[in-house]
């Protein structure tokens, strides 16, 4: 988030590594984790939310085609929009308190939780929704083709329960499926941050999506449009991998279970009566 959304005429940061650094340097590794809150509140629901839609949607289209796995995944991601847009407002608005020309004398938020509150209490619903939009954009073709890259990479790599190296071949695939899916539409997640950043500090700067394309382009160039994009696949492949081998394997443990013979109750056998 501050990379994407550092002034590029007096940039705070050169690179991911050099943005790591200078956090820890300047706020400790504390400052590594601002804005935690926010997600460890929203991933469990948002988790539940898009597995769940993902495979009743994909059991009403019917046949488990390709299309029909990243209609399934589109689906998903465009639901989940209403817990993760407030989510990442929250989380970006808590990461760039106190940076750059953002910078205040005393902290606006408190945490998580006082920082929606606080936005609530100011702009109302349409400030708990800023980047709703761009987030929906971002998000819909993004769940798309993660859930479509992992159906192809499990059936490529052969992923069987019975298999000694199931657990890599899920781990690679998760991995792979976070990746793909960021590349896909890691612009819009640039142009979403800048647009729930906008306002922070007094300045305003964006009036709407293309506003904020038109602008980030015409003062940075096209290279703004992957600023960040390091640090967010460093991140996606390790976060993806561990989540799609969790639930894949969960999913096989529960297919197993049903799949066990019912036990069949014992045979009565006559005893003598004692009278």
């Amino acid at each position: 988030v501050r990379l994407q959304v550092q002034n590029v005429e007096k940039p705070l940061y050169r690179g991911t590594f050099h943005c790591f650094q200078s956090i820890i340097k300047q706020e400790s590794a504390f400052g590594l984790y601002k804005g935690i809150g926010s997600p460890m509140m929203g991933l469990t629901f948002i988790n539940a939310l898009v597995f769940g839609v993902q495979g009743n949607t994909l059991r009403a289209l019917g046949k488990d085609t390709p299309l029909n796995q990243f209609l399934a995944g589109s689906a998903a991601g465009a639901i989940q929009c209403v817990i993760c847009c407030p989510m990442e407002l929250a989380k970006t608005r808590m990461q760039l308190q106190g940076t750059g020309e953002y910078k205040l004398k005393t902290k606006n938020y408190k945490n998580s939780l006082d920082c929606l509150i606080k936005i609530y209490q100011q702009e109302g619903l349409r400030g708990i929704n800023r980047g709703m939009v761009s987030t929906f954009i971002r998000e819909t073709p993004s769940f798309g083709f993660y859930f479509l890259t992992y159906d192809c990479m499990t059936r490529y790599l052969g992923c069987e329960a019975e298999d000694s190296y199931v657990i890599p071949k899920l781990l690679f695939s998760g991995g792979m499926s976070g990746i793909v899916s960021w590349l896909s539409t890691y612009p819009m997640d640039v142009i979403k941050s800048r647009l729930q950043a906008d306002g922070v500090g007094g300045v305003t700067q964006y009036s709407g999506i293309l506003d904020c394309i038109r602008k980030s382009y015409h003062e940075e160039g096209w290279r703004v449009f992957t600023r960040g994009l390091t640090s967010t696949l460093l991140r996606a492949f390790p976060v993806n991998a561990a989540t799609f081998a969790t639930v894949t394997v969960f999913l096989m443990y529960m297919k197993s279970e049903d799949n066990l013979p019912e036990c069949e109750p014992a045979p009565v056998i006559p005893q003598p009566s004692s009278l």
